[in-house]
């Protein structure tokens, strides 16, 4: 008995569960990131607000998309659910929108472009976009491995044999309208 349990553990009967748990741990991470984002929103508006009074409208979008974005929860025990996974993209990229229509008002303000604050928050938020799309390449890459080990031998007899339950996750997917083509620059 104890041969056959070694011989189980070497054969890759826990390779599933592993890769299950590293597909949620990518996805904890890049929740995480997205966190920090919100995290940075309300500081960068209120540094924002007090140079650029009359940009109220889009101060507000801003504070809205934020809103939506916090207020879908993507778990880990939700990671198979596609829709939902589409919910918590759809709500992000329009944060992502908001937030880049923010900096380019600041273009305006020449007091608001040189104020130390706006400065490190502009410096933060861009790292933190940085962040989220290593944290995204990082989520995608677990999701494939642990997707692969459930079709491929010996993972696929291990998934009919063990893991019956366990479905593939869904992947990470470019939702902004013209993701896939290269951006216009005219000068």
């Amino acid at each position: 008995m104890l041969i056959l349990l070694a011989m189980l553990a070497g054969c890759g009967v826990n390779q599933i569960p592993k890769d299950n748990q590293a597909v949620k741990a990518a996805w904890s991470q890049v929740q995480n990131e997205y966190q920090r984002r919100a995290d940075l929103v309300p500081n960068l508006v209120a540094t924002v607000k007090g140079y650029a009074a009359h940009e109220k409208e889009t101060l507000t979008s801003v504070v809205e998309a934020r809103s939506r974005a916090t207020a879908i929860n993507v778990d880990a025990d939700t990671l198979d659910q596609p829709h939902k996974m589409q919910q918590y993209i759809d709500a992000q990229e329009q944060l992502t929108g908001a937030l880049s229509h923010l900096l380019a008002i600041s273009e305006r303000y020449p007091d608001l472009k040189s104020s130390e604050n706006f400065l490190t928050l502009q410096s933060q938020l861009e790292g933190t976009e940085n962040r989220i799309a290593v944290a995204r390449r990082d989520y995608i890459q677990a999701v494939q491995a642990y997707n692969t080990e459930l079709v491929t031998f010996p993972g696929r007899f291990w998934h009919w044999l063990l893991y019956g339950d366990m479905t593939q996750h869904a992947n990470f997917e470019a939702t902004t309208a013209g993701a896939a083509e290269a951006p216009q620059v005219q000068f």
